[in-house]
Parts: structure tokens; sequence; C-alpha cells
């Protein structure tokens, strides 16, 4: 009944959902903060010391007990003044045990977000992979055999027998020390618990043994499925954790450092953090052997500007998140939600992360308007709860259908008295059409935005509208290289003198030259950056600080492989024809 009212009011070909409309505002409102946000400035101040013969660093935190916010550059010279000849010594050092236990076995909702951070999969492409494991593949002499178990499941439970195989493996492979209990995880409300966790049928079928027989995807997806079952049952990892206090005369410093100790699951799996505060949070510092009343040589302090950050837009796994968490949805319905977002163009995909469209945000605000319950949360997460009591023969379902539809019923009728035919306004690209001098107008088509006039349909001028990243083009060297989208929606990077140039990448392009050999250098998923030709790879730190590691073997070269080259080379033709098909785009 929804979806027609938004074909009558606005376009043909939308739809809303208790599901997919309440996740859609998820996306807007993250927007909606983002534009509202007010960045404010701050500092830090740190000092770099040395102790013995080991350097550390310590951040300034106040004076005495007070905690002291460093808030613009004359509040750290203040400090700093303060400061003046004053000697560093240690106060106090604390050295702690600190474990870290093993996350647990993958539900659906948590293999697509470890599919999305480790192998850039979105959730649609982890299903299908994930399916093809389930219902099986021919591996060698045991013919077709189902390599994981049902990959559509809430619950993080694992059979007796299984505990007990995997168990049996890791004292086998890794010794005794490092078999642990069960990870479980923490206990969430509404888990149906129908099927246990996804995991290998068999323990002992390690990737390494069944990867011949695996297309890259299947092996890559099949691994991590592997590694996080087998870590869920080993032993934590153990940390020596130290932080120290010291003085410099009235003001106090902070420094911390850990140490790994005992591996136990990190043998077979780490975690990979998307945020970067996140990330900087989780690497291993270790501190220079310190004890109270040592006194420690200055060698400089770095103040260092910063301002806050607005959130972060979703990444389609941080989406899923906040839908499992939220009780929005079920295992089954995560994947196809996003595709519907993405397909009625609400969303789109920009540096892998969700942005709304103007049509995403328009459809969103009517529903809020007119109905509001069917765009909240705890309306959605409460009817997925009686949905479950009705299943179990707690609740008459007519019940739950004749509450619902009473009201539902006339604020559709209501809707359809009231609301006004929304038309979307133009978004105009400040520039005439060359055929008839009307003015250019940003439309949406399958492979992304594109130029077309504002006179159509007497005009059916087009044109691809090309995001450049002013790199010089690493083939041809006489292009540069622009943003395109590809037909399932996956941005990549290709050269504006497309045909005449058919390079294309897959990962974002970086505009300082590599300092190796001075080729193209791209950001991988992980954050480092990589040479498309001779593969050396180092950090953005290490890049700043003007180090050239050696020369690695070029996994990632221009181009991916299989079904991603099509799909580039298939996006990039039917780009090309755009001012050709001008009246059937404009359409679309």
């Amino acid at each position: 009944k929804l979806s027609p009212l938004l074909w009558q009011k606005v376009k043909r070909g939308l739809s809303a959902g208790r599901v997919q409309s309440a996740a859609l505002k998820f996306v807007v409102d993250r927007e909606r903060e983002i534009e509202a946000f007010v960045p404010e400035e701050y500092w830090t101040l740190t000092a770099y010391l040395r102790a013995g013969e080991g350097e550390f660093s310590a951040e300034f935190v106040g004076f005495g007990e007070d905690k002291v916010p460093l808030r613009s550059r004359e509040d750290v010279d203040a400090v700093l003044r303060k400061l003046e000849g004053a000697e560093f010594v240690v106060l106090a050092v604390e050295t702690k045990p600190r474990r870290r236990s093993a996350p647990p076995p993958f539900t659906t909702s948590t293999l697509q977000q470890e599919a999305s951070k480790r192998l850039g999969f979105r959730p649609a492409r982890t299903m299908r992979v994930a399916q093809e494991l389930y219902e099986g593949l021919p591996v060698g002499d045991e013919g077709p055999v189902g390599l994981i178990t049902y990959m559509r499941t809430d619950s993080t439970r694992l059979s007796p027998l299984a505990v007990e195989a995997g168990q049996a493996f890791i004292r086998e492979t890794y010794g005794s020390e490092y078999v642990g209990q069960v990870s479980a995880g923490k206990k969430r409300e509404n888990v149906q618990d129908a099927h246990e966790a996804i995991r290998p049928t068999d323990v002992r079928r390690t990737p390494e043994v069944v990867k011949p027989y695996l297309s890259r995807d299947q092996y890559r997806l099949y691994k991590l499925v592997w590694e996080r079952f087998v870590a869920s049952l080993m032993a934590p990892a153990v940390y020596n954790v130290t932080s120290a206090t010291l003085a410099a005369g009235e003001a106090r410093f902070r420094a911390s450092g850990s140490v790994l100790v005992f591996p136990g699951f990190l043998r077979v799996y780490e975690d990979v953090k998307e945020d970067a505060a996140e990330k900087e949070r989780e690497e291993e510092r270790s501190l220079p052997p310190l004890a109270a009343g040592e006194r420690l040589e200055l060698l400089r302090f770095e103040p260092k500007q910063h301002f806050t950050q607005p959130p972060a837009r979703y990444t389609e796994a941080q989406l899923v998140k906040a839908m499992e968490e939220l009780g929005i949805g079920r295992p089954s319905t995560y994947a196809p939600t996003l595709e519907t977002l993405t397909k009625r163009r609400y969303v789109v995909l920009e540096d892998r992360r969700l942005r709304p469209t103007e049509l995403g945000r328009l459809v969103t605000e009517l529903l809020e308007g007119h109905f509001p319950e069917i765009v909240d949360v705890g309306f959605t997460a409460n009817l997925e709860s009686q949905l479950d009591q009705i299943e179990e023969g707690k609740l008459p379902w007519r019940r739950v259908l004749e509450e619902f539809y009473a009201w539902f019923s006339e604020r559709l009728r209501e809707a359809e008295r009231t609301i006004a035919r929304v038309e979307l306004a133009p978004q105009y690209a400040g520039e005439s059409c060359p055929v008839c001098g009307r003015p250019l107008v940003i439309k949406e088509g399958r492979y992304g935005p594109f130029l077309a006039c504002s006179g159509y349909p007497e005009c059916t001028y087009t044109r691809p509208l090309l995001k450049s990243l002013d790199i010089p083009c690493p083939k041809c060297k006489q292009g540069v290289l622009v943003e395109r989208r590809s037909r399932k929606g996956r941005v990549f990077y290709g050269c504006s003198r497309y045909p005449e140039c058919d390079f294309v990448v897959w990962q974002k392009p970086d505009p300082t030259p590599c300092p190796v050999c001075g080729g193209l250098l791209v950001v991988e998923r992980n954050g480092r950056l990589r040479c498309t030709s001779c593969g050396a790879t180092f950090t953005r730190e290490e890049l700043e600080r003007g180090k050239a590691p050696e020369a690695e073997s070029p996994e990632h070269l221009p181009i991916s492989e299989g079904a991603h080259t099509d799909e580039a080379r298939e996006a990039l033709s039917a780009g090309s024809q755009e001012g050709r098909r001008g009246s059937v785009k404009q359409k679309g």
C-alpha cells in the first residue's frame, strides 16, 4: 500500500518497507549529523623523551591533579612557558596483564561485516559466495562437499562435536596452551538460535587443503570462516600493559605501552579496524624500562593542532551492525535490504561509504511526516518481536494485524488526500548545453551521475559526469584519472581518454608518486599505500618521512582479475556511449 503511494506522489519504481525505510533513515540521519556538525579546535602537546637507550613519547594531561584542556595555540604556549627549564622525572609506573578474548564464530551479520572490512565484499557478494560454499563444491577425491554450515543465522552457538574436533585440532597444531573455552560473545535478545554459527563442516579441511579446488573469492571467504571458527576456540591473547605518570615541575604527562606476551588466538586471527582512531589505539607500543624517581632526557616538544571530526558515513558493514544491534531485520534480509536501497538510488557508495541521494532524503522526509512509525527503529524492532511471539504461539496474528492496519489504513487515506505531487528539484551543473544553450543538470543513471540537457525531450544531449583526481594517467601519460562507477555500483578509476586508453584501477589512487620508482600509488583496504608498478608498500607516515622500502611482488596491479575486469570494461564502454543514448539515459 505504501509503495504505490510513493509511485503516485514521487515517481514509479520506488518502494518502502519497515526494514528498508528504517535502514534508509539511519543513513539520512547520519548525513544530517554531518551537515550540522561544527568542528572545534583542540591541541595536543607531546614530549619526546629518552630513558637510557630507549626513546618514547608522553602526552601532556594537566597540572597536579587537574586536567587542563588545550583549546588554542595560546593555551599551548602558556604551558610551554611554564615548562621552560623543567626536568622530567618518572612519578609512578604500573604494569598489569591484560587478556584479550577471541571473537565468537560468525553469524550472518558479523560475516558480512568482516568480509566487507577485510575482503572488500559487499553483503550480497558475501552471501552469494557463502551459498556456494554451503551448497557444496568438488574437492578432489571427496567429490562435491559442503564446506561451511548454513550461512543465515543469528546464533554463535557451536555443536559439541564441532567444539571437540576444533579443540583437538588446536592441541595438535599449536599446543595445549592454545586451547581455550568456547567464545560465544554477548548474548543478545531476540536471537532465534535455529541454526548454529557459521563454521567449516570439517576443521581439518584447512584453507590450504581446499585452495586448489576453489575460486579466489571462495577461498578467501572460506579462509575467513575457518580462521574465525578456530580462533573462537583458542586461549585469550595476553599483553603486559604499562602506564607511566611523568612530572615536569607541576605539569603532568602520561605515557603508555603494551607488549604481547602470549599470542593466543592471534596466532590465527587478527582484528581489522576500519576507523583510523581505532587503529591508532590498537597499535602496539612498548615503553623502555622505567623506574619511579628516574630522571629523563627531553628531546623535544611537539604541539599539534586538531579539529573534532563529524561522525563518518556508514559503511555497509557498519549499517548491518547497527541494524542487528537494534533488532531491525533478520540475517536473511540484511543483504537484500542494502541491495534495495542501492537499486532504488536512495543511496550511493562513495569511498565504500553510504551517501543518501536527494531521492533518498525526499522519501525519508515524506515518510517521517506522514508515517513516522514506519521509519521508527522502536516500532520496527517491536514488530520483529511480535512476529517471533506469533511464531511461538504466544500472540494471535489477527490481533497484531488489526492493531497495525487500523491506524495505518486511516493514515494512508489521509496521505493520499493531502500529499501533493513531489517534483525533484533539478541539480544544475553550472554550465550550458553545447547543443541548445539551455542549462545542464546532473541526473542519476545506471552507471552513476551524468550530465543532461534541461530541455529534454526536445534536446537529448548527455555526457558522463566524471570526477577528476588530477593525477596523470600512468599508462598513456596524456589523460588524467577520473572516478567512474560500474554496473554494480562499485567505484573504480580510469583514464579520461577512454577508449584511446583503457587503464583502470580499483583502489583509490594517491597523488604522491612512488618514492622507489615514481609509479602510481593506490590506497589498500588496510590503509597502506602500494605501488602498481614495483609493488613497494608503506604507510602514510613512512611516505611523509621519505622512507623508501624495498620493492615487493606487485600483488595488486592496475586492474583486478576475473569478473572485476569485465565489470570495469562494461562500465567504461557504457559510459562512452551515454551521449549516443541520451533519451534512454534521461528516462532512466
